[in-house]
Order: C-alpha cells, then structure tokens, then sequence
C-alpha cells in the first residue's frame, strides 16, 4: 500500500515536534477562575416596568408645571386610568422611571401601559446575571496534578488584548459570551471524520450519533473488517506508530462533551451532537473513504451506505496532506457545501504552506497560535488560511506543558481500555493534545453555535461572521526575538519552513483570531410570525392579529412589537396599541389590507413579517315583495306552499270515499 494513504496529525507526536517555542517561563502565580454561583431564579413577587414618557405627553406637561426637575412618578394617574395597583419605582431620568404592580405578570404590565397614550414605551424590567461558567471541574485555572494547571484556557475570555507578559492570553475564544447566547441544539449535528470515537468515555456518553465506518482496507482498519456501521475507534497503532493517538476522540471531546453536568470537561458546542465518521486507521485514510464520510455525513447518497438519517451541518477534518487540491475534494466539497454543511479542516503542523484539503475552495482552513495569540511554530499558514484558534503550546522547553487544550481520550497504549477505566482526559505530559487538529475542532463547536443560533445559515454567510467578528492579532509582544510572519512559498520544502513562533497576519493566519461569542452573537436571529383567524373581512369587522408567536433570538426575549400597515391605510386602522404582541384591526372599506410585524429582541436582533387581508363588501339580503291579498300576507315563500300542497294531497289521499256501482 502506497501513498494514498495520507498522514495523521497525531497530538501525542506534535508535543516533541512543536519544540514548545522557546519563550520565558511564565511566572508561578496561579490564575484563578471565575467563582462559580448556582443561579435561582425566584418566583415574580411583583410586576416590574420600566416606563419612558413623551416629552408632550400630558402627563409630562403636568410634571413641568408643577416645577419637580427629579423625575416622573405617575403611579396614582396610571393606576385611576387603567384600575391597576401601581407603585412607584426608581426614577431613571428626566422621562424615565421604575413602575411597580401586583396581580399580573411585568410582561402584561408592560403591554397595559404601552398601549397609553402618554407613554413612549415600556419594557419588562428583567433580570441580567454574569455570564456563567460551566460546573465542569476541568474547565477552570488552578487544576492540580497531570491536567494542565490552566484548565480549559482556551475556551474562557482573553486575559489581555496584546501581549504585555508571557502569562498574556489573547487567543482564548470566549466560548462563554457565546454560551449567553445560546447553549447548542440537539438538532445540529457535527460529524468528526476522523479515527472514530470511544462511545464509552462518559463525557461523550449520549453525545453520539450512530455512526458509519467508511474504511475499506482491513490493514487500515484495524478491526478486522471492512465498512459497517462501527464508527468506534479499535486504536490506530502499527504502520510505524508504535501506540494509538484516540485522535477522533480528542476532536469529539473538543466539539461536543457533555458540559453543565459536573463532570470531566467543557466543550464549545455544549448541546451539540457528534456524528462519528471513521475514515482514519493505521497509517492514515485514503481519499476516497474520506471523501465517502464527507458526502455521507452532509446526507448525500453513498452507494453501498445506509441513507444518513442526521445529516450533518458542520464536517471537522483534523486529517491533511503536503499535496495540492485535487477536482475531487473540490467536487466534493461543493456537494457538501451546497447540502448547506460548513467544512472546517486543520491547515497542518509543518510550518508549510496549507496543504490538502484544507488548501480546497469551499473549506474553511483554520491554523494553530499560542496562547498569546502569535502562530505556534508548527502551524501551517498561507493564503488559504481562514481563521486561527488556540492550538495548544507549552512555552517552556522542559516540564509539564503549560498551555495545551484539555480534552478526552482513552488510557489504551495500542488497543483501547473498555468502558469509564479507560476513560482519561489530555495532561500536561507526554499526552499533551497539542496541534491544529485542535484548532479546527474549536472553529466547528463554534458554527455549530452559530447553527443553533439561526439555522437558516450558509456555509458562506458561515465563514463571511467568522472572519468580520474576528479579533486582530498582535503584531508585538515583550520578546524581539519573534518576527512577523511571512507567506511560506512551498507545501514541501522544508528548507523554507517557518517553524517558529511569529506574528501572524492576514495574509499568513487568516482574518484574525476566532472570537467564538462575536460570532455566534452577529448571526443570532430573531422571528416575526402573524397569527389570524381568517384572511378574509367583512368592512366593518374587526380581526385580531395575534404575533405572540414570534421568537427572539437563542436565549433571549422579545422586548418590542412594532405592528404597521404597509398597504391599504384608507382601508383599515388599528384600534388598539400597535406595540404589544397583539393588533386589533378595523376594516373600513373593501380591498386588501397588508399588515407588517417588526419584534425587536434583548440582543437587539430584529425580525419582520407581514400577511394580507381580504376586506369584502358585506352581502346584502334581497328586499321582501309585498303580496297583494287580503289580510295585508306578503307573497308565499316556495317552501311554505310546497309544504302546504303535500299536506293537502295528503289529507285527500287518506279520506273515505263513496264508491259507485
């Protein structure tokens, strides 16, 4: 077997070849993280508004007469006119106060006192609270023993915008601004084409799909047969590696582990779904399995395959090659691509240019940096490069590695240990999980936020939030020793390799580095919907449009409705408050009426709708003819004589009769 089969990017090998980039060692001081507070939402004790007033409102002409230069407090005149128990709150501004109330809910409160005249508008006076991190017990600073003492680093908020110090974190991706939009759906799966995954650690235990093992060759496999639907992963030794990596593990882990739940690790995609896809084993994969995972895990038809049942919206490929594109990864991708998945692949650990296939049209190539937000020595770069993300890197020469990202494996040398036994997560030793395999993982736990946040996504209005929300790398730090980066100009020479830590650019890192919370934040969406019980009027009628149906983006609330007639004004008005989720609509005259909603959320995201009425003329009953017999009886109605007549007949039929002789 020759060289179809393409190489690993094995993290266990990249702890001894990345050379941990010879910076100073960081200071000893242990970085804390953030206190960790269970949440209690209590039960509403009182209905909360905050009401804005018209400057000529009657109400605010009233205050400036009067000489206060405080604030509103109407209360008492709110309460007469709308017979609620209202009391004053804090006042806000010079139109602008805290209104308080019992027997309704704040959000009830709020549409009563919208629909005043007087009043600009009123919101629910809601709770805010710090962005929670997760209760899993690796994800903070300070871990002691074989787990690297910075925790999960790399998925908190950066520590500083520019290097200052060697402790500086500029690359961290703020997982958890991203967290307060959404926590991940179910419903968006992320396929790892990979070495397979252990189903049995307990951080991925209901986090899998059923998966599909794609690899052909027995040699390759290492499981003794061909395709079948086992997408665990019998371990990858041999073919010259001496022990198994558990790769496909450790990007599962990245993606999609159990967070929330008090165990083990946190991951970026948190609700996410995996989808295994086994397309690596001993000495690589060849191009057509991998190929064959792709186009089955966007549920594109494979012959041979069972039909996908979850397709997938984002592909991670921590799997590549020194090679240039081939037409049948771009035909590929662009399946994949227009099946509206995202393909994200590591750009490789050669200090090379950006091999295959990550160097293909349609992929979105993510390269590796440190924790100080400059390109590890290892990370392949170039043009081709669309974003960079934490990629795991030591600092110090010798010791514990002190910033590689944590993250699930298995304890097995060669072949796996079965069940939680072998379940383990990567140190600070020779187990380190250090590499752009890493990277990628963290940019597709990330689209697969942005899925959960608006599904309607593509995969180039994916990469286009990406690289607009992305921060700028620094270009100088403390030590003069680094240089910026320049483009490399081979896949193979190594001769011109740049296998040193340097300062990355957008023509050699990609737009900058990955801020998953601006991401996830820029594509979040909200969604307008009208509800009636007809589309069709009398004049004179009125229709309730009802749009509590609308949504607000992931993980927020819907704090106006703004209700309008975009066509056929003279043909109707509103006759209740246009602010509230619900219209009242009172038709005047026949024609079409169109009726546009607008909600606007507590993250500012907006979202319209609109839907037509019919208003028909109302149909007019025929006038009565007056009949001309005595009594003054109108005409007969046909029915009334029909029945007259049978009961007539009826009756002669059944009377006694004299016969003749």
């Amino acid at each position: 077997m020759k060289t179809a089969v393409r190489r690993r990017l094995i993290p266990t090998i990249l702890a001894f070849v990345s050379l941990c980039a010879s910076a100073a060692l960081p200071s000893a001081g242990v970085e804390r993280g953030p206190q960790r507070r269970t949440v209690v939402t209590p039960a509403e004790a009182e209905a909360r508004v905050i009401v804005k007033f018209k400057a000529d409102s009657a109400l605010m002409r009233t205050l400036s007469a009067s000489g206060a230069v405080s604030g509103p407090q109407h209360a008492q005149t709110l309460s007469s006119r709308l017979g609620l128990s209202l009391r004053d709150g804090r006042m806000l501004g010079l139109r602008t106060q805290v209104l308080k109330g019992d027997g309704l809910s704040s959000r009830d409160l709020a549409e009563r006192l919208a629909g005043q005249a007087d009043v600009e508008y009123a919101v629910v006076d809601g709770r805010m609270r710090a962005l929670a991190a997760p209760n899993d017990p690796l994800y903070a600073a300070g871990q002691i023993g074989t787990v690297p003492a910075s925790g999960q680093w790399y998925l908190r908020a950066p520590t500083s915008a520019t290097i200052t110090n060697t402790n500086s974190v500029v690359a961290a991706i703020d997982a958890e601004a991203a967290w307060g939009v959404t926590n991940g759906s179910s419903s968006v799966v992320v396929a790892v084409i990979d070495t397979g995954v252990r189903p049995d650690h307990p951080d991925l235990a209901g986090k899998l799909l059923p998966g599909y093992d794609f690899i052909t060759n027995t040699t390759v496999s290492k499981d003794g047969d061909a395709r079948d639907a086992d997408a665990s992963d019998p371990g990858d030794f041999g073919c010259g590696e001496a022990t198994s990596s558990w790769h496909g593990t450790q990007t599962a882990g990245l993606i999609g582990a159990a967070t929330n739940n008090g165990a083990g690790m946190a991951s970026v995609g948190r609700n996410v779904m995996v989808l295994p896809a086994r397309a690596l084993g001993c000495g690589g994969g060849f191009d057509s399995d991998i190929q064959a995972a792709m186009l089955w895990s966007a549920g594109i038809a494979v012959a041979g395959v069972p039909t996908n049942t979850t397709p997938a919206k984002v592909l991670n490929m921590s799997l590549g090659s020194t090679d240039a594109c081939t037409q049948s990864y771009v035909d590929t991708i662009a399946q994949v691509n227009a099946a509206g998945a995202a393909v994200v692949v590591s750009a490789g650990n050669d200090g090379l240019d950006v091999g295959a296939p990550a160097n293909c049209a349609g992929a979105i190539a993510v390269a590796g940096v440190r924790h100080s937000g400059s390109k590890v020595g290892y990370s392949d770069l170039g043009a081709k490069v669309a974003i960079a993300a934490p990629a795991g890197n030591c600092v110090n020469t010798s010791g514990a590695c002190l910033y590689p990202l944590l993250t699930t494996s298995n304890s097995g040398s060669t072949t796996p240990v079965a069940g939680a036994a072998g379940a383990i997560y990567t140190g600070n030793g020779s187990n380190a999980s250090l590499g752009t395999s890493f990277s990628a993982p963290l940019v597709s736990g990330t689209i697969g936020l942005m899925y959960s946040a608006n599904p309607s996504l593509t995969p180039a209005q994916v990469l286009d939030a990406l690289k607009t929300t992305a921060r700028t790398f620094p270009s100088t730090g403390f030590d003069p020793a680094v240089k910026t980066c320049t483009a490399p100009t081979s896949l193979t020479d190594t001769a011109t390799a740049q296998t040193n830590e340097c300062y990355c650019t957008t023509s050699t890192c990609g737009a900058g580095l990955l801020d998953a919370g601006a991401a996830v934040g820029k594509v979040a969406t909200a969604t307008a919907n009208i509800n009636t019980s007809t589309s069709e009027v009398v004049v004179g009628a009125s229709v309730t449009l009802d749009g509590s149906g609308s949504r607000a983006s992931t993980g927020n609330t819907i704090n106006t409705y703004d209700w309008a007639i975009t066509s056929g004004s003279t043909l109707a008005a509103f006759t209740s408050a246009t602010n509230a989720s619900t219209a009242t609509l009172l038709t005047s005259a026949a024609g079409s009426v169109t009726v546009s909603l607008t909600v606007t959320d507590s993250l500012g995201k907006s979202a319209t709708t609109s839907t037509t009425l019919t208003v028909t003329a109302p149909v007019v009953a025929p006038a009565a003819t007056s009949g001309g017999g005595g009594g003054g009886g109108g005409a007969m109605e046909l029915g009334w004589l029909l029945g007259w007549l049978a009961s007539v007949i009826g009756v002669w039929a059944v009377t006694p009769r004299s016969r003749r002789r």
